[in-house]
């Protein structure tokens, strides 16, 4: 069922799921980002529409609202172990497309990688729905396209439609219908708006070589890549995470256990006993990376893990293009057949 509202009307049906959901999505923090002077835009709470950022790309994604950077798994004493009280209330989240793939993503990391759940990231997913952003053009730097993750059919509430003060929404629960009839909504067929060509593309090779790991094309990554681990923390994708004990005594027989956001392009994350590391270049890191969101990951589950969003390209500090690795990666691969 498709609806049509003005802004105080749409505000009216954020305020009644308000009243049983947390809301986030998109907000833009002004004078918040790297420096003084510069705008950041975050997941963040919501009550009412003119809080959501519906024209700009969001710099971080939505994914710390299921993954936190830090969080506390268990307590433990020297006879006790107590697992942490983990906040499941119920949520919904605004999500574009791409975003919306990416949650297929991390639940089959979290969800359905191999014979065990993750209960930490189940407890909070299982209070989690989203609402789809339709997204009439695409941003700089996405290539969601090439990836097959600008359209979603299914898996949301409802799709939102903006322009100026008119929202535009295509209802998938029909338990919402009465919620938006009641807040005087015009009934209306509405095509969610996607994004049908970027400016930015990529070819995903079909198969990778064994020689591609030996390639000169990763040693340019050495110098160029400074290991900072941000194209990972805005992934909406990456998964990776270490352990860390913090100690409340000195004999450390008391404290809790954390899991604590990682990421395979910094220092010490692929260190093992005795201090031997299997990435210690970055250039082999970036080809671990690469290689496991376009080939690895789609040799597993059938379906490539990057996304397209593009945070990547617009994160670096050193204007390394992901979707340009990409293209040299498929070229290279060419060149060998």
């Amino acid at each position: 069922m498709g609806y049509t509202l003005t802004r105080s009307e749409f505000d009216q049906v954020l305020s009644e799921l308000g009243k049983n959901y947390r809301l986030y999505a998109p907000v833009l923090k002004i004078g918040q980002g790297r420096f003084t002077d510069t705008d950041v835009v975050i997941y963040d709470f919501i009550s009412e529409s003119s809080e959501i950022e519906l024209e700009k790309k969001s710099d971080f994604s939505f994914k710390e609202i299921l993954t936190p950077l830090s969080q506390t798994l268990f307590f433990f004493t020297e006879n006790v172990i107590k697992e942490a009280d983990i906040d499941c209330s119920d949520a919904i989240i605004f999500l574009r497309s791409c975003d919306m793939h990416a949650v297929k993503r991390l639940d089959q990391i979290y969800l359905n990688n191999g014979k065990h759940v993750d209960p930490f990231y189940k407890k909070v997913r299982d209070h989690v729905k989203f609402v789809l952003i339709g997204c009439p053009g695409s941003f700089q730097e996405c290539f969601c396209v090439s990836m097959g993750t600008n359209k979603t059919d299914d898996g949301y509430l409802f799709a939102l439609n903006y322009s100026g003060d008119q929202f535009d929404v295509d209802v998938k629960d029909a338990a919402l219908n009465e919620l938006f009839e009641k807040a005087g909504a015009a009934a209306k067929e509405v095509a969610v708006d996607y994004v049908t060509e970027n400016e930015t593309k990529v070819t995903i090779p079909e198969t990778v070589p064994n020689s591609i790991y030996q390639s000169d094309l990763w040693k340019e990554y050495d110098k160029r890549c400074v290991a900072c681990g941000r194209c990972n923390l805005v992934c909406p994708t990456c998964t990776c995470f270490t352990m860390q004990d913090a100690f409340y005594t000195d004999n450390g027989k008391v404290g809790e256990r954390r899991r604590v956001g990682g990421s395979c392009m910094i220092d010490g994350y692929s260190t093992v006993a005795g201090g031997g590391q299997y990435r210690r270049k970055h250039g082999e890191r970036m080809r671990f990376k690469v290689l496991h969101k376009i080939y690895d990951f789609r040799k597993r589950y059938g379906y490539d893990m990057c996304v397209g969003c593009g945070r990547c390209d617009d994160v670096c500090p050193e204007y390394i293009s992901f979707s340009n690795i990409i293209n040299k990666v498929n070229a290279e691969v060419k060149e060998g057949e």
